[in-house]
C-alpha cells in the first residue's frame, strides 16, 4: 500500500527558507543540453562562442531552469504531496552560468492559500534561485506550486478532452531573418512541431524533474493528471528547440541570397509563462511566436531588444503553452 508523501500544504509557512546541495555544471553537460534543445553557438562550443553576442560558452537560460527544477526536486518536491505547478510568474536570466561554476540553489515561501473550489489542495508561491559561489545571483524565479493537504482523499484525475484531432499548422517557411528595426509587432510564425513520446517524456524527466507523473506510467495514471505527461520544462524547452531550427533556416536562407544575416544574442528572461494543459505523451505540438515589441536596446549599441508572445497547441487545438520572452536582435548598424 503506497504511503503518503510527508509534506503537505501545511508544512510550508511564509517567511520559510530552504538551501539545497550545490552541483557543478560542467561543459560536457552544457553543450549536450544544447545539442538537444538550444544549439545557438554560445551555447555549444568555445571557439564559436567568442564571435557571438555572449563573447564565451554559456549554458542555455532553458538549462539553468531545468537544473533548477532538479535541485528543488531533490531538496523537497520528491517528498512533498506536489500536485503540479499551473506555470511560473516570471523567471530572470541576472548573468550566464560558465562551465565550471558551482551553482547553489534555495527557495523563499512568499505566501500560501487554499485552493478555493479544491479543497484537497491548495498553492505555495515561491521565491527560487541560483546564486554562484560568491552569492550573485544567477537565475531568479518565482511561481506557485500546487501541493495536497494533509488527510485529504487524492484529487479526481482530469478529464481529457474527446475533441477531434487537427493536422499540426504547416511550419512557416524560412524568409530572410530581418534586423529588429524591420519587425512588426503582430506578426505571427508558426516555427515548428513536436511529437512527445513517452520514453522522451520520461527521459527529460529522470534528468530533470523526476516527479511521479513524469517517470512512471502507472503512478501518473493514478494522479490528477490521469496519465503521463511531459514536464513543463521539458516542453518549454521543445519551443526553444523548434524556434531555434526555424531561425537558423530563416539565415540560412540569408546566406543563400549572398547576404549576411543578422545575428540574435541572449534573453534576459521571461514572463507569465502558463502551462494551460498537460502534454500527454503521443500529444504533437505545434509553436508560434508574434512580435509584441522592438525597442532599441539601451545597453548594447546597434541591438534592439524584441518582446515575442510564444504559444504551444496540442493536435487538438487545445493550447497548452503561452509566455512572453525577451531577446537581444541585431540591427541594421
Amino acid at each position: 500500500m503506497p504511503t503518503s508523501p510527508p509534506v503537505h500544504l501545511e508544512d510550508f509557512h511564509p517567511g520559510d527558507t530552504m538551501a539545497y546541495a550545490p552541483v557543478v555544471l560542467d561543459e560536457a553537460a552544457i553543450v549536450a543540453f544544447a545539442r538537444a534543445w538550444d544549439p545557438q553557438p554560445f551555447h555549444l562550443d568555445a571557439a564559436a562562442a567568442r564571435e557571438t553576442f555572449a563573447g564565451r560558452l554559456i549554458a542555455s537560460g532553458w538549462h539553468g531552469c531545468a537544473l533548477l527544477m532538479r535541485l528543488i526536486a531533490d531538496a523537497f518536491l520528491l517528498e512533498a504531496a506536489s500536485l503540479g505547478a499551473p506555470g511560473i510568474e516570471s523567471v530572470a536570466w541576472r548573468a550566464p552560468i560558465l562551465p565550471g561554476m558551482r551553482l547553489f540553489g534555495g527557495h523563499e515561501v512568499l505566501e500560501t492559500r487554499a485552493s478555493r473550489t479544491k479543497p484537497e489542495m491548495g498553492l505555495v508561491r515561491f521565491r527560487f534561485h541560483l546564486a554562484d559561489e560568491g552569492g550573485a545571483p544567477l537565475v531568479e524565479q518565482t511561481n506557485w506550486i500546487l501541493f495536497g493537504r494533509r488527510g485529504a482523499a487524492a484529487p479526481t484525475p482530469m478529464a481529457r478532452a474527446a475533441a477531434p484531432e487537427v493536422e499540426p499548422s504547416p511550419v512557416d517557411p524560412a524568409v530572410p531573418l530581418p534586423a529588429f528595426e524591420d519587425l512588426v509587432p503582430g506578426t505571427r510564425e508558426v516555427v515548428g512541431a513536436r511529437f512527445f513520446p513517452a520514453e522522451e517524456i520520461v527521459a527529460f524527466a529522470r534528468a530533470f524533474d523526476p516527479q511521479a507523473f513524469h517517470v512512471d506510467a502507472g503512478a501518473a495514471a493514478a494522479s490528477r493528471f490521469g496519465g503521463l505527461c511531459a514536464s513543463g520544462w521539458h516542453t518549454t524547452a521543445a519551443f526553444m528547440r523548434a524556434l531555434v531550427d526555424h531561425r537558423l533556416r530563416q539565415e540560412q536562407a540569408v546566406r543563400g541570397a549572398g547576404a549576411v544575416p543578422v545575428a540574435l544574442g541572449a534573453s534576459p528572461g521571461f514572463r507569465d509563462l502558463s502551462w494551460t494543459r498537460p502534454v500527454y505523451a503521443g500529444d504533437t505540438i505545434t509553436f508560434t511566436t508574434t512580435i509584441v515589441e522592438a525597442r532599441a536596446s539601451a545597453s548594447r549599441p546597434g541591438w534592439g531588444i524584441v518582446r515575442q508572445r510564444n504559444e504551444g497547441t496540442n493536435q487538438r487545438g487545445e493550447p497548452v503553452l503561452s509566455f512572453e520572452g525577451s531577446v537581444f536582435w541585431q540591427g541594421r548598424g
